[in-house]
């Protein structure tokens, strides 16, 4: 059996069954297919349960909450190697392939590029640009860069704890510091709708503050809780707040 077929994609669901449909649609064009896709939605959905069933795919339900959504999928998964995705992705088809081959080189877990999906802007380069450096100053990337890692490494590092935000800083620490983490030339396609949404310079500045907040302690439930409240109400046109 290849390497390939040993792979669980792992993909939390809340609020993005349209992006989902995309996505198991590309997969399912590749010539190398996972083991199995587990998709864990946030609440009861019978519309998507029917899809997955359809298409292949498990479903399972959880609280809405990333960290534990995806500790779910990781933890009911059949495969020894495991592929978290966020909904909204796009991976490249070669993306099992070479998750295969860094496995075969001795890594136990690792991350893909960032790289904004659609066509290139300088908005998109710069930022791809502060992502590549943030990740090589203080190597934390993020759910968004496709984290892969074997089973049995992600359950001697405790899994993704249960929290709403940042659920994969603490594991990615574990992981770097086994020395067997790897960073993937292969560029993932990560979906800008939250930076044309909300404005590339404050959803860029936004995350950092997030992100500051989180590193002096801030708890995440709180921290999760405000920025979905301040989004609501922006997109509705009647908050006066501002990420930074």
């Amino acid at each position: 059996m290849s390497e390939q077929s040993n792979i669980a994609i792992v993909v939390p669901v809340l609020d993005d069954t349209a992006e989902l449909h995309s996505l198991i649609d590309r997969i399912h064009s590749w010539s190398e297919q996972p083991k199995e896709i587990v998709v864990v939605s946030a609440n009861s959905d019978l519309e998507l349960s029917a899809f997955c069933e359809a298409h292949g795919c498990r479903y399972l339900e959880s609280k809405p909450c990333r960290g534990t959504q995806l500790d779910s999928g990781a933890r009911n998964s059949e495969a020894p190697v495991l592929w978290f995705l966020h909904a909204d992705a796009v991976p490249y088809p070669s993306s099992l392939r070479d998750i295969a081959l860094a496995l075969a080189e001795g890594a136990e877990a690792g991350h893909f590029s960032f790289k904004f999906a659609g066509p290139s802007t300088w908005h998109k380069e710069l930022i791809e640009c502060l992502v590549k450096f943030r990740v090589q100053m203080h190597g934390t990337p993020y759910g968004d860069q496709g984290l892969f890692v074997r089973l049995r490494a992600y359950l001697e590092c405790g899994g993704f704890p249960h929290q709403p935000l940042f659920e994969e800083v603490d594991l990615v620490r574990k992981l770097r510091a086994r020395k067997t983490f790897r960073h993937l030339k292969t560029p993932i396609g990560v979906s800008p709708r939250r930076w044309e949404r909300d404005g590339w310079i404050r959803r860029s500045l936004a995350n950092r503050h997030l992100a500051i907040r989180y590193m002096l302690g801030a708890n995440p439930e709180q921290l999760a809780s405000s920025y979905d409240r301040v989004h609501r109400n922006r997109r509705l046109g009647t908050s006066k707040e501002t990420d930074e």
